[in-house]
């Protein structure tokens, strides 16, 4: 290991130091505490709500306008119990869910999904799968996901095969005081789809 110093941080041995965890198929940033003190800092950060998450997110269809909010509880699917669902038909307790979005590009309309559009997405609770949940509620599943898409709406772009969805910016206060900001480049595969969504326009 680089780092040894991590062995025995955190609460899951098999992952030392992990403060947070991403969707399986999920790319991008991830904290890795080197210190206990530093692990029990972040993770409360987190808990709190006080780290700034930004994904970029893939939707099959064009948004209506050019930012929002969706604030929808999620719970579990009565279908699926690896699937969430976001407003009506979840079952058992729901909890609140709030992300904000931004549109940073659109991909041409046509047939038979509308296009796609390309999305900052800032979650402000952290709920398991909650930009997928949301997405797919609003009637916009993320592009390949195989999870939350059905029929025409299921749509891989580029040969994309997993869902786009990229964890790209995270800013927080570190445990010294200083005010950091982390991005991570979209992987090669979510690039290539974007190339081939702009070689149609």
């Amino acid at each position: 290991l680089k780092y040894p110093e991590i062995a025995g941080v955190g609460e899951d041995p098999l992952r030392p130091g992990l403060v947070h965890r991403l969707d399986r198929d999920t790319s991008g940033v991830l904290i890795i505490a080197r210190t206990t003190q530093a692990f029990s800092f972040l993770k409360s950060a987190f808990q709190a709500h006080s780290v700034k998450k930004t994904y970029l997110a893939l939707v099959v269809g064009s948004l209506k306008g050019e930012s929002g909010t969706i604030d929808l509880p999620i719970g579990r699917s009565s279908k699926s119990p690896m699937r969430r669902i976001a407003g009506k038909g979840a079952v058992g307790k729901t909890r609140e869910a709030v992300t904000r979005w931004r549109v940073r590009e659109r991909f041409a309309d046509g047939p038979p999904a509308g296009g796609f559009t390309l999305v900052e997405a800032e979650p402000l609770t952290g709920r398991t799968h909650q930009i997928r949940a949301h997405f797919t509620a609003l009637g916009y599943p993320l592009a390949c996901d195989k999870l939350y898409a059905g029929g025409e709406r299921y749509q891989c772009p580029g040969e994309l095969a997993r869902h786009f969805l990229h964890a790209w910016k995270l800013e927080f206060v570190s445990p010294s005081g200083a005010n950091l900001r982390l991005e991570a480049d979209l992987p090669e595969d979510l690039e290539r789809a974007l190339v081939a969504l702009r070689a149609q326009i």
